[in-house]
């Protein structure tokens, strides 16, 4: 790492990821957006005067206030306090008209990115690639994310950010066509497909894709990406491919040989010439022939996935997240030796199925060999035997009947090494333990696993756990208006928040309050409000077809222990915006340790959250339908063993209801 040392403290200073200032170990660039602007401008021209006039335009652009100068000096004062340790000299420096950032360029990974990337660039261009895709990768290596992405830039600062950009995907450019150099072609599939998706009309990355897919012997999908590319180019920029691709196309038509750079591949190790078989035309002659090659048969591609919403709202970081979590193993320095998993848990109702699905389609193309779907809970809540679904998928990766064994623990070692060298992606839908997991798991690390569970399962080392949660007003409202149209949200916009809030962002019961308005196009928005309010039943009105939320959460409470269903129906007792486990042992009459095992037991099936600590102690609540939910079943039983109040009001049962249930 590269610092400059300031009367004995070492700095760094970081521009390409979030801004960052490292003073030892920690970070002292300030919280406000403007000084962050001040020191990235100042930084982006380092040892350069930057004019005062420059700062106040890119701070208010055109419209400074009155007070702009007084302000900019206060801002230049703060940084400099930040910059400055004591008994040091200054770095920030006053001149006549401006301000000089005084520090060596080496102290910044920014110059260290440009004088790595030159060098790459230089080894690629006198033959040498291997030296250049080390020297690329490892410059690359020095972004941490967009540059200044945590900066809101002006004018001045975003021409810095868009050159930067630029420069960052020249130098990944290079890098590429070096790999392609080494023959690298397999490697590159997974990674090239990655950035197609993120830059769609970039012809040079689909030419790139173009050639690992034809060098991997995938030749049908080469020419299947130009014919994507072309297609989006007609018809967002009404311009066909460069000249240089439409060749490069036709190259491959024709199966001729694609010039360079791309032509020149990895010498191949010395092996043996196949053995000539003898064949006789005439007596006394012979001709020498090689012995053909065995064909491989071609194994079965299974596509299990279920069929994706074509309204799926919302979870974009996470979707976004997918492919270089779930995929993208080929761009980490070290192989992967683990197949990559991803654990959706959440409340009923949150749509943890509908996340895995579309999930499973963003990342479907990064594996060519197939996908596997096994739902693990059949309608009645019976989880489904792992060696059974096994069975379903040994048969659909073409293991005949008679192959597959009989012993649980023999099929899940066949099924681990029917998956080695095959890129397959697997759909766990609904798993209640490890134990339904762990026998599923494929033997490759180019496989993906994307598990649901109603429970928070503990125990995956290495997985991407994913707690999720309801939907905001704003995503709710989304989802609303493409169910019913935009148009009928946009009339009532305050209506479809409070609707929105008053289901808790519950997809599924959005989409229920989504579906009956679909059907009652005579129905506002204000006036379902106002039912839904009123309404002693409030699930009953969360129900429409197939679409209940109430016997989701029925299958989560069927799963909970006899003692846990009593708790949690009586925890309704108490507010339903927080609670602590002190109250719940006043109510209960219980111990703190059984209070606070129960307690977490409920959080691990989401039907309880902790929302803050304080002094060491959890507070907890209850999601707003999941608080309705377990009010509706305290009274129901209440009301059946006979501990209604004659008035209407809750008699809170002795502790010995609580422990038999």
């Amino acid at each position: 790492m590269c610092n400059v040392t300031d009367g004995g403290r070492e700095m760094d200073f970081r521009i390409l990821g979030p801004l960052e200032i490292l003073d030892g170990q920690r970070n002292v660039v300030p919280t406000a957006p403007k000084p962050r602007q001040v020191i990235a401008l100042l930084l982006m021209r380092r040892n350069t005067l930057v004019q005062t006039s420059e700062l106040i335009d890119e701070l208010w652009e055109s419209a400074p206030p009155a007070s702009a100068m007084t302000t900019l000096q206060t801002y230049i004062y703060k940084i400099r306090k930040i910059l400055t340790a004591r008994d040091s000299d200054e770095i920030l420096l006053t001149r006549p008209g401006g301000y000089t950032l005084a520090i060596p360029d080496a102290s910044t990974d920014l110059h260290r990115f440009e004088v790595e990337a030159e060098e790459g660039k230089t080894l690629l261009k006198k033959g040498d690639p291997a030296g250049a895709a080390e020297v690329l990768q490892r410059s690359l290596s020095l972004w941490r994310g967009s540059a200044l992405v945590d900066v809101v830039p002006g004018g001045l600062l975003s021409s810095y950010v868009t050159r930067l950009e630029e420069l960052r995907e020249r130098t990944l450019d290079l890098r590429i066509e070096a790999d392609l150099q080494l023959g690298r072609h397999q490697e590159l599939i997974s990674e090239l497909k990655s950035l197609v998706l993120s830059r769609p009309l970039h012809e040079n990355v689909h030419a790139a894709l173009m050639i690992a897919l034809h060098r991997s012997g995938r030749r049908h999908e080469a020419l299947e990406v130009y014919q994507v590319l072309r297609r989006s180019m007609i018809d967002n920029l009404g311009l066909e491919p460069g000249q240089e691709l439409r060749a490069l196309h036709q190259a491959l038509l024709s199966e001729a040989t694609v010039g360079a750079p791309y032509e020149q591949r990895r010498q191949p190790a010395l092996t043996k010439p196949p053995r000539p078989t003898t064949t006789h035309s005439t007596p006394g002659e012979t001709t020498a022939t090689a012995a053909p090659r065995p064909t491989a048969p071609s194994k079965p591609v299974p596509a299990q996935l279920p069929a994706d919403l074509t309204d799926f709202t919302g979870r974009e970081s996470l979707v976004s997240q997918a492919p270089a979590v779930l995929a993208c193993d080929e761009q980490c320095a070290t192989p992967r030796t683990a197949t990559a998993v991803a654990v959706i848990s959440g409340m009923p109702g949150v749509g943890k199925t509908a996340l895995a699905v579309h999930i499973s389609h963003t990342v479907r193309p990064f594996f060519e060999d197939g996908q596997l779907y096994a739902d693990l809970c059949d309608s009645m809540g019976t989880g489904r035997d792992p060696s059974e679904v096994l069975h379903g998928f040994l048969r659909a990766l073409g293991v005949a009947e008679t192959e597959i064994p009989t012993d649980p623990e023999e099929r899940s070692k066949l099924f681990r090494s029917t998956t080695v060298g095959r890129r397959l992606l697997i759909l766990l839908d609904d798993a209640s333990s490890l134990a339904d997991i762990r026998p599923l798991l494929p033997g490759d690390p180019h496989c993906a696993v994307v598990i649901t569970s109603r429970r928070r399962l503990h125990g995956l080392g290495g997985a991407w756990n994913i707690n999720l949660d309801a939907m905001d007003t704003a995503e709710g409202s989304e989802l609303l208006s493409r169910i019913i149209g935009t148009a009928r949200v946009k009339r009532e916009s305050r209506a479809a928040g409070r609707l929105v809030a008053t289901v808790g962002g519950l997809p599924l019961a959005v989409r229920c309050i989504g579906g009956r308005l679909s059907g009652s196009p005579g129905l506002t928005l204000a006036s379902l409000v106002l039912q839904l309010a009123c309404s002693e039943k409030l699930l009953d009105h969360l129900r429409l077809g197939e679409l209940d939320v109430r016997s989701r959460y029925n299958f989560s409470y069927e799963r909970l222990g006899r003692v846990e269903r009593s708790v949690f129906r009586l925890l309704s007792i108490l507010p339903p915006e927080e609670f602590t486990a002190e109250s719940v042992v006043e109510l209960l009459g219980s111990d703190s340790r059984t209070v606070e095992r129960l307690l977490q037991s409920l959080v691990d099936s989401h039907l309880i959250d902790i929302v803050r600590w304080e002094n060491d102690s959890a507070h907890y609540a209850f999601p707003e339908l999941t608080w309705v939910y377990a009010r509706e079943r305290l009274l129901d039983t209440l009301s059946r063993d006979g501990l209604w109040h004659e008035r209407g009001r809750v008699q809170t049962p002795p502790v010995s209801t609580v422990r038999t249930g």
